[in-house]
């Protein structure tokens, strides 16, 4: 074991008294990977590679002592410092998570609740509102008297009236709106006397009091377990509610329970924050006034419930609450919950216990602190389900209650339908251990009361079958010659040949309406002689009218899986075309007349050729449509030709199946010997191109500047190489080859070490392809190097015999 113990972590890695088994998982990782230590599965250790000198600190990321955005990199810390913060990080952000779970947390946490808990200043005076120095009073005489005064209360505590009334200052502060409105009314009422009623007469004038636009603040503390303890300043009219949310509410250890207003030394009021969160009610929220003082107590008992419940937290508790309390402040169980029993853990003096309450006990369990409420789900089962399927009327799930038998199952299903097979009903049925049975009924006897009922039992599936899934699906096939060939059609009872083929839309006009055949399987065809009949043809002369009649010929009936097919007419086809461009009269379609129309003929229809015409060059270009194997052949030599390094580089793409195919035609020979065997026949979609006289020659691929080239009579194949400065040294001479204008192809031929090039005519096309690039394997080093060495010996030879012959 290494010196870390289990953990492997070292020893001198940690702080003292600091155990590396308490530490999160997460922390001893990073200290196994500064410590150079890898932990192994077997919770061995093993020393990295790099060691904590050589490794590089990551600014922000491996040292946690930078700033976010701090690029300055102070050097390695030491591993004791490490750990310490590292588990200093582990513990706050536990006790985040602790502190966002505590119910109430959120109030206090939330900024979109900073201004609920401002001060409403734009209200109507209180009038228990206490005045103080700082208070701006309005004062207004209304009646037979009218006067308004604005007074702000001095520092003394008076407001002052003007000479003119002859009442002088007034001492207001400390007393309540009320209090000081009478005070008001009894000194100013010796100068009106319409204030009071008197023998003179009744009161006439009257006076109203309030607050002005100027509130003056007040100094409030906040004391105890608070987030913000400190002095506030706010306003008059602020309550203890506000003062606490200023504060931050109660801290890890505060009391949500017990915040008091303490004022003149004495205990004023105690808040229950509960009354808020939970019923909207602020009771004892009184209105702060100078120098009150708001202390947090610490919490007496914590409970965290968990499970199936509407609010899953950590809730205050007072002394003598139970269970059923609990429950109250998490919102009750949620609609999954167990409610017949909860497990509450405790912490006893030495251990953690377990303990099983029970609906009974909610009401008088008393929780204490640190117990731990957990609520578990309803087992995922139905008690009292039973399912029925198949050919039922109303298939699904029924309670067992009311459907105790298999046969009061089938009458609350509405009974069986007409398909339904009742020689054999399947009851899937699962055992107290949870082992699948499979139950065979034979329902039919049941029903004819032969056989008792069954009875059923919790969690039992009934399937019971149809007679349709019990035969393969007998379908018609219609092909050939119809609007719309269907080969699926499901097969019906007395379904005629002039019903299946009304179905697919009719008979094409290129059908051949008295060749329709009907093809039938045999089934007792023998299987031991090779001449057994395995298939019987029916022919009719279909009325493309497809109406009822009594002709043999419309009434016949069809079999499951009976083929119809509808051929071609022999004598029908429609009409084809042709296509001519370039230097002929009239370029454009032609149809095709006759089934053995040429080249020549197409010539003759269009006018004949232009004197601009280059015969030499004329292609005949004809569209192919590829079929499926012939696509994967393509497909799979160009993947191996671009597969194979050694090989010629080639352009991949992506193979279709309809294609464009040049055939190289030899035109002037057509025409000088119409319908001679070079004269070809056409075919639908053929185009034939005759280019205008040609007097260029093109060279690209590998040489030095691929160029086209005027053509002179006589150059060669290297000749016009030359002119583009050369081959290159990536050139494969010897797979060089030319297109000529009318699209046929010559290659490049070998003669012992000589490259035979082909002949160069005008609107010719040189193509100089590309070496490989990769290196020459040993064995094919090893067969050029024989392959040469056998070259040499047969020119030696050939050289020896020519010398004697000479001689």
């Amino acid at each position: 074991m290494s010196p870390g113990g289990a953990s492997g972590i070292p020893a001198t890695a940690l702080p003292k008294g600091v155990n590396p088994n308490s530490l999160p998982n997460n922390v001893r990782q990073q200290i196994n990977g500064r410590t150079g230590q890898t932990q192994t599965p077997a919770g061995r250790t093993s020393p990295t590679s790099q060691s904590l000198k050589d490794r590089k600190q990551a600014p922000n990321a491996a040292n946690p002592q930078l700033a976010p955005g701090d690029t300055t990199d102070p050097g390695p810390i030491s591993d004791e410092e490490f750990v310490r913060q590292g588990a200093e990080r582990a513990q706050r952000r536990e006790q985040q998570e602790k502190r966002q779970k505590t119910f109430g947390y959120s109030l206090f946490n939330d900024p979109a609740m900073e201004r609920t808990f401002e001060p409403n200043l734009n209200i109507a005076t209180p009038r228990n509102y206490v005045i103080g120095p700082g208070d701006q009073m309005n004062i207004r005489m209304y009646g037979n008297s009218e006067i308004d005064f604005t007074q702000t209360v001095s520092a003394d505590g008076n407001v002052y009236f003007g000479q003119s009334t002859g009442v002088g200052p007034v001492s207001v502060s400390g007393l309540t709106i009320e209090q000081a409105k009478a005070r008001i009314t009894d000194r100013l009422s010796k100068r009106f006397a319409g204030l009071r009623s008197s023998s003179y007469g009744p009161q006439n004038t009257f006076l109203e009091v309030s607050l002005g636009g100027t509130i003056r603040s007040i100094r409030v503390s906040v004391t105890g377990d608070a987030v913000r303890p400190g002095t506030y300043t706010l306003s008059s009219l602020a309550t203890v509610m506000n003062a606490i949310y200023q504060a931050g509410g109660p801290n890890d250890i505060g009391s949500y329970r017990r915040v008091q207003l303490i004022r003149n030394n004495k205990v004023a009021a105690t808040l229950d924050l509960y009354d808020y969160l939970l019923n909207g009610i602020q009771r004892n929220d009184l209105r702060l006034q100078d120098n009150d003082n708001i202390r947090f107590t610490t919490f007496l008992e914590k409970v965290e419930i968990t499970g199936t419940v509407k609010r899953a937290n950590i809730f205050e508790m007072m002394p003598g609450e139970t269970l059923d309390r609990l429950l109250f402040y998490a919102g009750g169980f949620a609609a999954q919950a167990y409610k017949s029993r909860l497990k509450v853990t405790r912490l006893t003096d030495r251990e953690v216990k377990v303990i099983d309450v029970t609906t009974p006990e909610f009401k008088t369990f008393e929780i204490q602190d640190g117990d731990l409420v957990t609520v578990s789900r309803l087992l995922e089962r139905f008690e009292n389900q039973v399912t029925i399927e198949g050919a039922v009327f109303r298939p699904g799930q029924y309670s067992l209650d009311k459907n105790r038998t298999l046969k009061e199952l089938i009458t609350n299903a509405e009974g069986l339908k007409g398909d339904a097979f009742t020689g054999r009903v399947t009851i899937v049925r699962t055992r107290e251990d949870l082992a699948i049975e499979n139950l065979s009924i034979n329902l039919a006897s049941i029903l004819a009361g032969n056989e008792a009922d069954v009875p059923l039992q919790r969690e039992d599936q009934i399937i019971i079958p149809s007679r349709f899934d019990q035969v393969e699906q007998a379908t018609i096939s219609v092909q050939g010659e119809v609007n719309a060939p269907d080969t699926d059609i499901p097969y019906i009872a007395n379904m005629t040949l002039n019903d299946v083929l009304l179905r697919t839309g009719g008979l094409k006009e290129s059908a051949a309406a008295s060749m329709v055949e009907v093809v039938r399987r045999k089934k007792d065809a023998d299987p031991r002689s090779p001449t057994a009949q395995i298939a019987e043809t029916f022919r009719f002369n279909v009325d493309r009218n497809l109406s009822i009649g009594t002709d043999a010929n419309k009434n016949f009936i069809l079999e499951p899986f009976d083929q119809v097919i509808v051929r071609r007419s022999p004598n029908y086809a429609v009409q084809t075309y042709a296509y001519v461009s370039g230097e002929v009269i009239m370029p454009g379609s032609y149809p095709i007349r006759t089934k053995d129309q040429k080249v020549s003929d197409l010539v003759t229809q269009a006018g004949g050729l232009t004197s601009q015409a280059y015969v030499e060059g004329a292609t005949l270009v004809r569209p192919v449509r590829l079929s499926a194997d012939e696509l994967k052949r393509k497909q799979k030599a160009i993947e191996e030709v671009a597969d194979n390094t050694t090989k010629t580089i080639v352009e991949t793409e992506v193979i279709t199946p309809d294609v464009a195919e040049a055939i190289g035609i030899n035109l002037k020979k057509i025409l000088a010997k119409p319908g001679s065997s070079e004269d070809i026949l056409l075919q639908e979609g053929d185009t034939l191109r005759i280019p205008k006289l040609l007097e260029t020659v093109r060279i690209q691929g590998e040489v030095q500047l691929p160029n086209t080239v005027k053509f002179r009579a006589g150059e060669t194949f290297q000749d016009y190489i030359s002119q583009t400065g050369g081959f290159t040294s990536k050139s494969q001479r010897r797979r060089a080859f030319i297109i000529y204008a009318n699209g046929s192809v010559d290659r490049t031929r070998k003669f012992m070490f000589f490259n035979v090039y082909p002949r160069v005519e005008p609107g010719s096309e040189i193509v100089i392809p590309k070496r490989a690039t990769s290196p020459l394997t040993a064995q094919q080093i090893l067969s050029s190097t024989v392959g040469i060495a056998g070259s040499l010996l047969t020119l030696v030879t050939t050289l020896i015999l020519l010398t004697r012959v000479n001689n």
